[in-house]
């Protein structure tokens, strides 16, 4: 009888695990959306994260747009949104880093990579869409983001100030300007002031 009892035990036990990772992968799809424009939220592929901090699909796409949610790993809390586009250049980065190369390789990697063509870049003018903070959190109860800032990076490779006519520095809040003019990984980007 008490061997019956145990067995219960663990399985309403395993189920209550069971029900809390389905959980915290629901949460993490919430979440990793709200990165998204609204029209694309609902065919967007999703990745996060398993309960070991390894990087998953939580959610097949079926419209060339991907969310990834917040990296319990990292420091601070960021959510992306970006076109399938700019996939095989992101792969690359998380290859990169599982591999235990640190930021700055990766960055030089991957530009000699793009140089010699071996690496898809994203399309000129595709958007990744992020929605960050140091301090932001998700809240499930009310499935928003708290605290957090949104920004757009517009993807230009080669892009320069000539060629673009933007700045290299914001002129004021929430201004476009050119950053790493002339490399691989040049972009626009576009930081709204907070709140907005």
């Amino acid at each position: 009888m008490k061997s019956l009892k145990f067995i219960s035990f663990c399985l309403s036990l395993a189920l209550c695990v069971s029900c809390n990772a389905q959980d915290n992968k629901e949460d993490q799809i919430k979440m990793a959306l709200l990165a998204a424009p609204v029209e694309v939220r609902d065919g967007a592929h999703v990745y996060g994260f398993d309960e070991d901090g390894k990087f998953i699909t939580l959610r097949e796409g079926t419209n060339g747009f991907i969310v990834r949610s917040d990296d319990p790993n990292q420091e601070g809390f960021e959510v992306v949104c970006y076109g399938v586009d700019a996939e095989p250049f992101m792969a690359r980065g998380r290859d990169l880093k599982s591999k235990g190369k640190g930021r700055a390789e990766i960055l030089n990697i991957r530009e000699e990579e793009a140089e010699a063509g071996t690496l898809k870049m994203p399309n000129y003018g595709s958007v990744l869409h992020i929605y960050y903070g140091q301090n932001a959190k998700y809240n499930p109860d009310t499935e928003e983001i708290e605290g957090a800032s949104y920004r757009y990076v517009i993807y230009t490779p080669k892009a320069t100030q000539a060629s673009t006519g933007l700045p290299l520095r914001p002129n004021g809040p929430g201004h476009p300007w050119l950053m790493f003019p002339g490399t691989h990984r040049a972009h626009i980007m576009i930081t709204p002031p907070e709140g907005n």
